[in-house]
């Protein structure tokens, strides 16, 4: 599966990425005759997940079935010899592709119900002053101590700019959002964080949300939600003074709140009280979104936001994400879709071992450029 870690390293120790490697690692080494992949490439860069869809045609060429469920359409036209469109808990269409070539936008239009001509919101983007700003960034593993995680970054956001930061798995992206948000990951943080032009302190995640800082996690299961709880629980979590008094949680406050933005990001569920854990992947993280949207952030850090959810759901997101722009957000969005992040970004950083390689206007990137900054000598 190409891991490179040893065998005794404890699975809570390495990233959601190698875990989902070691996952699928764990179902090959049963001699399967039936392989069923759930999102198995989600949070997998590029080469891995070709590494994966050319290890799933091999596996056919031994006479191994595979099912794949996946959002990412290329990798779907890539390998499978039909596509099954499900809608709404329902099957659509069954397609051949060993009949006729299915383009992505066809497959598309089955899974939403419509075409959608642009997979990203229009945007005239209306960049002001930079507003947060990170320099001369610098961590150290948390487990290795003597190792330099995140070298020397510096960062600059503007208002109302979305900036893109591209990079492969274990190039430190979630990493530096990690340590940048209270320092909750890495130890030996050294640099300076300022709003606004001055510096602020973001040494515990209490402060960092205080000075106007939100990190959806890329994890929203197991970081971003308490999945036995319900929405309503969840969307106050992380701003109970706006919901109480004295200390006290207000509930008839706490259900307005909630069902506002359950409204305002078209939650989808039976009501404020269902538990979050019977969510889809798209509603769940709309309540992680409306977790840290009520904090009222000025600066948003979004890790892997549209991972394992739908398009429909994707582009729903998207349009929040702009609209937050447009209101004078900073946002920063980490992604593995490069894509998504051409389609999304104002400006991309490109990371790549622990430092930034690049930085270019998104007008001025293509995915090309982006790999080819990854893999330069330095």
């Amino acid at each position: 599966m190409g891991l490179k870690e040893s065998p005794t390293t404890l699975i809570t120790d390495i990233g959601v990425g190698k875990q989902q490697l070691v996952e699928i690692a764990k179902a090959l080494s049963k001699q399967v005759k039936l392989l069923i992949l759930d999102e198995p490439t989600a949070s997998l860069n590029e080469n891995e997940s070709q590494g994966l869809l050319d290890l799933l045609l091999e596996l056919k060429s031994h006479g191994i079935t595979c099912i794949l469920i996946s959002h990412k359409l290329n990798e779907i036209s890539r390998v499978a010899d039909s596509i099954t469109i499900l809608r709404d808990g329902s099957t659509v269409e069954t397609l051949d592709c060993r009949v006729e070539t299915i383009s992505e936008d066809r497959v598309i239009r089955g899974m939403v119900g419509r075409e959608m001509a642009d997979r990203y919101p229009k945007r005239q983007p209306q960049i002001g002053e930079t507003v947060f700003e990170v320099r001369d960034w610098s961590v150290y593993h948390p487990l290795h101590t003597d190792r330099q995680f995140i070298k020397d970054v510096n960062l600059q956001v503007r208002r109302g700019e979305i900036v893109g930061i591209a990079g492969l798995m274990g190039a430190g992206r979630t990493e530096l959002a990690m340590s940048i948000f209270g320092c909750s990951w890495g130890h030996r943080i050294s640099g300076q964080a300022l709003l606004n032009g001055q510096p602020i302190d973001v040494s515990t995640v209490e402060k960092a949300v205080r000075h106007g800082l939100a990190y959806v996690t890329e994890d929203r299961k197991g970081n971003g939600l308490v999945l036995n709880e319900d929405v309503q629980f969840n969307v106050s979590l992380a701003n109970l003074e706006g919901v109480s008094t004295a200390a006290v949680i207000d509930d008839g406050r706490e259900y307005q709140v909630a069902q506002g933005y359950r409204e305002k990001l078209r939650i989808r569920c039976s009501g404020v009280g269902q538990k979050t854990v019977n969510l889809s992947g798209g509603n769940q993280q709309k309540v992680v979104l409306s977790k840290w949207l009520f904090t009222n952030p000025e600066v948003l850090i979004l890790d892997e936001p549209t991972r394992g959810i739908d398009v429909g759901a994707k582009y729903e997101i998207y349009t929040l994400i702009a609209q937050l722009a447009a209101e004078g957000k900073c946002v920063i969005v980490i992604s593995s879709e490069m894509p998504e992040l051409l389609g999304m970004s104002d400006r991309i950083y490109v990371m790549n071992e622990g430092r930034f390689v690049a930085e270019m206007p998104t007008a001025e990137a293509s995915q090309e450029k982006i790999m080819r900054a990854i893999m330069k000598v330095n």
